[in-house]
C-alpha cells in the first residue's frame, strides 16, 4: 500500500488530487490518502446543492462549498476532521461494500481505544450508536476510490445551521435531530490519545494501518505528486471544485416532484412534463451508483410520461448500476404514480 498525506487545507483541491491520482497514476498496490480543511460543505454529486444548505449562514461563515465526484449525501468539514481515502482497482472491490473499505480504519480505532465503533446501515461508522463518519465511493476506467470523514474534533454546532437535512432523512433513522445524531472520536479513544490533534490522529492511524512504530519505517511507501502532476491538479480543481456549475448546477422549472427515502438513499426526481412527454427530468439524492445518472435521464427524455412507457425504457437499463439496491419497480414507482 502508499499513502499520501495532503498538505494543503483546501476541499476542492484535495479532491482534485484524488480525482488526478485514480484516474492518471497506476499503482500496483492500493493507495490511500489522508487530508483535512478549512470549513467546507461537500454535497453529494447528485445532490441539489441550494437545497441541501443554508446559503446565508454559509456565506456569513466563509464556508467553502463544493461537489464530489461521488454519490452520498452533504457533509460538513473543518480543521478537526481527517478525511480518508482508498484507492483500489475496481476488480478487488464490490461498489458500495462499505463494511469491507473501512475495516482497516474500524481496526485502528478500536487499537486506540474506540473499541464500539462499527459500520452501521449502508455507509455510516458509529461509536456507542452515535455517527462519527460518513462514506461515499466512486469507480471509473477500472478504479475504485471510497472516501470518508472521520469527526474528532469537529465544531458541532456548526452542522445543523449550515445544512438544511430533509426532515424524512432524519425520521427514517428515528432520531430527533441532527445534533443528537453526529459525535466526535475523541472522547472514545484512550487516555493517551484525549489530546490527540488531527496530523497527529493521521499519522497515528498511518502507523497502525502500516504496522510500524515509525512513519520513518514507511517512507518508501510515500508517494509524492511531481510539479507536472501539480499543474494537472490545478487545472481539475478549476474545471471541477471551484466551478460554479459544477458545484450549483443550472436546472429548469419542474412541474412534477417526486421524492422518496428509501433504505439504500434518497431519489428526488425532477420533470418538466408538457403536451404527456418528459420534456426533462433531474434525479437528485443521496444514492450511490457506479454509473452516471445521466444516462438514465437522457434515456428517459422525450418519452410519453406514463407507468407502461417510462417501466419498459428503464427495462432495457441496468438501473442497480444508477441507484445500487434501490429496486427497479420502486423507482418506475417513484417517477410515475
Amino acid at each position: 500500500m502508499y499513502y499520501v498525506a495532503m498538505k494543503d487545507h483546501d476541499i476542492g483541491r484535495n479532491l482534485a488530487t484524488e480525482q488526478y491520482l485514480m484516474n492518471n497514476v497506476d499503482f500496483d498496490e492500493p493507495l490511500v490518502l489522508f487530508y483535512y480543511e478549512e470549513p467546507s460543505i461537500i454535497v453529494g454529486r447528485n445532490q441539489n446543492t441550494l437545497e441541501e444548505i443554508n446559503a446565508d449562514y454559509v456565506r456569513e461563515h466563509h464556508i467553502t462549498v463544493t461537489r464530489r465526484l461521488s454519490g452520498g449525501g452533504a457533509v460538513y468539514h473543518d480543521l478537526g476532521n481527517l478525511c480518508f481515502s482508498f484507492v483500489v482497482d475496481s476488480d478487488s472491490q464490490e461498489f458500495g461494500d462499505f463494511k469491507t473499505f473501512t475495516k482497516p480504519i474500524i481496526d485502528a480505532l478500536h487499537a486506540m481505544g474506540a473499541t464500539t465503533a462499527t459500520v452501521s446501515g449502508r455507509n455510516d461508522l458509529l461509536v456507542d450508536g452515535k455517527k462519527f463518519s460518513g462514506n461515499a465511493m466512486y469507480s471509473r476506467n477500472g478504479k475504485t476510490f471510497s472516501h470518508g470523514t472521520l469527526m474528532l474534533n469537529v465544531d458541532l454546532d456548526v452542522v445543523p445551521h449550515a445544512l438544511t437535512v430533509p426532515t424524512d432523512k432524519i425520521a427514517s433513522k428515528g432520531i430527533k435531530s441532527v445534533r443528537s445524531r453526529v459525535t466526535n472520536l475523541r472522547p472514545y479513544l484512550a487516555p493517551e490519545y484525549q489530546a490527540i490533534t488531527v496530523p497527529e490522529f493521521r499519522d497515528t492511524l498511518l502507523k497502525k494501518l502500516f504496522k510500524v512504530d515509525d512513519l520513518a519505517e514507511i517512507a518508501d511507501k510515500a508517494y509524492q505528486i511531481t510539479p507536472e502532476q501539480q499543474k494537472a491538479i490545478d487545472k481539475i480543481y478549476e474545471d471541477y471544485y471551484a466551478n460554479w456549475d459544477w458545484v450549483y448546477g443550472k436546472s429548469p422549472e419542474f412541474t412534477v416532484k417526486r421524492r422518496q427515502h428509501f433504505d439504500m438513499g434518497t431519489i428526488d426526481a425532477r420533470l418538466l412534463v408538457a403536451d404527456g412527454h418528459i420534456q426533462q427530468i433531474k434525479f437528485y439524492g443521496d444514492f450511490f451508483g457506479s454509473g452516471d445518472v445521466h444516462d438514465v435521464e437522457t434515456a428517459l427524455t422525450g418519452l410519453r410520461y406514463d407507468h407502461d412507457t417510462v417501466a419498459e425504457k428503464l427495462s432495457t437499463l441496468d438501473l442497480n448500476t444508477y441507484f445500487t439496491g434501490i429496486a427497479p419497480a420502486d423507482i418506475t414507482k417513484l417517477i410515475t404514480d
